[in-house]
């Protein structure tokens, strides 16, 4: 960067548009740090308080996020779902165009319990696969995942390497689903979901839960939990037939 020449634009404008630029374009990708103020003030040639204002609209505009005794961050893109459909957290977290990955945590099989029975709808001695996972945009998490499976319904489950395929994406390939349901909510953030999240204690996550049917009866039962300041859901209405 190097000092701006007045033109038309104010230099308010022109700087503004340098770093807009180099944000939108993925020079500074989400989570890239910018140069502390001073340091921008002296590359650009003004004062600190034009940078602060140049900075400040960065943040109202949702570009960047400013953290005290931190700096300044490039914001990660708020990704927006469909609550009418089913996707795949991989092609929410690419519609970002953002680098896909994800870990699972753990996986068990158990029988189902008092909470698994009211949560997927299925008998006491139903047999049902635990996964929990975490899913990442680049290299910052973006969502948790804990997921029943119910074997009755999906026995090909109970042999699927769920480390190498997300389950999600394992399902919709593998079985095909004739009902949905989709409840939302909005929580603080637990010690373990945060440390997950990397986000402090009780952070607003929004809470998108899931089961779907196919006609053996229950598939799977699935709760996401996002950092509340990154994910939208979006619902598209027509108006009812009179």
């Amino acid at each position: 960067m190097a000092n701006i020449q007045a033109t038309g634009a104010t230099l308010h404008q022109q700087i503004l548009s340098e770093i807009e630029s180099r944000i939108v374009s993925g020079e500074w990708a989400p989570g890239f740090r910018l140069p502390f103020e001073v340091d921008l003030a002296e590359s650009y040639g003004v004062s600190r308080m034009t940078v602060n204002k140049v900075l400040t609209q960065l943040a109202k505009a949702g570009l960047i996020e400013r953290r005290k005794r931190s700096g300044s961050f490039v914001a990660q893109p708020q990704v927006q779902s469909a609550i009418l459909e089913i996707h795949t957290i991989a092609a929410e977290v690419r519609s970002m165009n953002q680098a896909y990955s994800f870990t699972l945590q753990s996986r068990s099989i158990r029988k189902a319990g008092p909470l698994d029975r009211a949560a997927i709808e299925v008998s006491a001695e139903t047999r049902l696969i635990e996964l929990r996972c975490v899913h990442f945009a680049g290299d910052v998490p973006f969502c948790t995942e804990e997921r029943l499976i119910n074997l009755d319904a999906v026995p090909e489950a109970e042999d699927a390497d769920f480390s190498a395929t997300p389950a999600g994406e394992w399902l919709i390939a593998q079985t095909p689903w004739n009902a949905a349901e989709h409840k939302i909510s909005a929580v603080a953030a637990d010690e373990p979901v945060s440390e997950l999240l990397d986000v402090p204690p009780h952070t607003p996550c929004l809470v998108v839960q899931r089961r779907t049917w196919n006609s053996s009866g229950p598939v799977t039962s699935v709760r996401f939990t996002y950092p509340g300041d990154k994910h939208a859901i979006v619902a598209t209405f027509t108006p009812a037939s009179a």
